[in-house]
This record gives C-alpha cells, structure tokens and sequence, in this order.
C-alpha cells in the first residue's frame, strides 16, 4: 500500500497509472474507520483496478467548533484496517494540504434547497464545506468512480448535484448502510456512545422500519413523523428531524404517490451524540 501526504506527489503517482488505463475507485473518508467504510473498499476493488482511499477531516464541515474538536482521530487503527482491506493507496493529507495558501481552485456551485433542509437547516454552512472538499479530492485524483456510503444519505443526493452540475467525469456509486447486530446505522460517532447509548440507539432503525410499514399501509407522511418523534421523546432522546421527502430533490412528500423514490430520513441526539440515519421507502 501507498501513502501519500502531500498532493502534487500523489498526483505523480496517478499520473503513472492512468497511462496504463488504470481505472480508479475512490473512497473518501474523515477517519474512526468501520466495517462500513471497509465496505466500500471491498466495492471499489471488485470494479476498478485501482482503490484509493482518504483520510481526511475537513473542518469546513463542521459548524460546530466542538463537534469538530471531538471528532475521533485514530489515524494509526485507521492506517491498520485500510492496509488489511488490501487498499493501493491512502491518501492523509494535512488541512494546509486540502487549502493551502496560493491556492487557486475555486468552486462555484451551489446546492440551494437541497443543502437548506434537514442536516442543512441544523448545521448551516455544512454542505458548502463538503462539496468543496469533494470539489477539490476529486479534481486532484480524477477518479473513474467515488464510493459513498447511503447513510449519509442527503450528503449522497449533493455530491449527485455537484457532480452533475459540474460536469465532472467520475460515476457515483452509493452502497447500502451496514448495521449493528441491534440495527443502530454503523459511524465513527458510536465510538462516543456507552454501550447502554448504543442499545438505546437501536430505536432509530426501528422508527424507521416502523415508519415504512405505516407509510405502506397509507398512513401520511406528517402522521407516520408525529409517531417517529413521540417514539424517541419517549427513549429521553432528542430529535432534531425525521423527515420523508423525494430521494432526488429532497422535496417533503405526503404521501406514497407523490413519488417514485421516497426516503425517510432523521437525526438524533443520543448521549449528546447526534447520529443519523434514513431508510429508502420506495424506489419505482
């Protein structure tokens, strides 16, 4: 396995392979690896001939200067997993890396809506920061493919809006959420739950399921999101949203005929930690 630091010697490397037509999956990351991220490695090496993956935590992301001070760094567990996934190359840059100083990329995109709602309207500026991340990891490797994970799922729906905007020649590839045995969304974040916060979380994926059924049966959206926040109020939980909307606009939806593709999305606070998770109700 490759590790590379700094750009322009990564972009060497590339350089080299992409003469012999190699073809490259990429998978970024912010680090606390799991079984989840693994996942995606195992996906991208099944279809390209090269995986590349990175390691990065992108404080323009976080509108919470604490949340970012907490976030967990185990860089050298992380180098561990990604080297036993038979990753070729790693990627861990430094902020100064990512922005530096004479810098020269600019980004012009805007998600509107889409990065207003949900995770959107409770971590304002949080959008903005991904796509110029993504914006800038992709123009310096140039990938065939990006692997993301489909529980950060609105965070998936943006990246598709970037990349279509833009033009950008690298496919999107979303994989399925993996789970703990009790349901609870696989993240770095579980890491800050105790194991007694971890059973408690389970009741997020059970909400949902929940919800599914009640949305099949032709409940409402709003009736099917009054029963999802009372079940977590009832846990001493704090939802923050749970939300039922187009998975390509991200526009609400009331009900199942409103569209072809539905997805239940929320966010809740556990322990103080926020987790999020989404279900896909419908894909026609």
């Amino acid at each position: 396995m490759f590790i590379f630091k700094r750009v322009p010697h990564l972009q060497e490397w590339i350089a080299k392979e992409k003469v012999n037509n190699s073809s490259i999956g990429f998978v970024p990351t912010m680090g606390a690896l799991h079984e989840g991220h693994i996942s995606l490695v195992q996906k991208s090496k099944a279809e390209c001939d090269i995986t590349l993956v990175s390691v990065f935590v992108n404080p323009l992301q976080f509108n919470d200067p604490e949340d970012l001070k907490k976030y967990p760094r185990p860089i050298e567990a992380d180098i561990e997993k990604i080297y036993h996934a038979e990753t070729d190359v790693l990627f861990i840059p430094e902020v100064q890396d990512m922005y530096p100083a004479d810098d020269n990329l600019s980004l012009d995109f805007d998600p509107g809506y889409m990065g207003e709602v949900m995770e959107g309207k409770f971590r304002p500026g949080h959008f903005k920061g991904v796509a110029e991340v993504v914006f800038r990891l992709l123009k310096f490797i140039e990938p065939d493919r990006i692997y993301l994970g489909q529980k950060d799922f609105q965070q998936v729906a943006i990246i598709r809006k970037l990349i279509s905007d833009l033009n950008l020649p690298v496919e999107v590839i979303v994989c399925p959420t993996l789970r703990e045995p009790n349901g609870l969304a696989m993240s770095s974040r579980n890491l800050r739950l105790s194991e007694h916060g971890r059973e408690e979380a389970a009741i997020i994926y059970q909400t949902l399921m929940t919800g599914q059924q009640s949305f099949e049966k032709g409940l409402t959206t709003q009736e099917i999101k009054e029963q999802a926040i009372q079940s977590f109020k009832k846990k001493n939980m704090e939802p923050e949203y749970f939300e039922i909307v187009d998975g390509f606009s991200l526009q609400p939806v009331t009900n199942r005929n409103d569209a072809d593709f539905v997805v239940a999305c929320c966010a809740v606070k556990v322990e103080g930690v926020r987790l999020i998770d989404n279900v896909i109700y419908k894909q026609g």
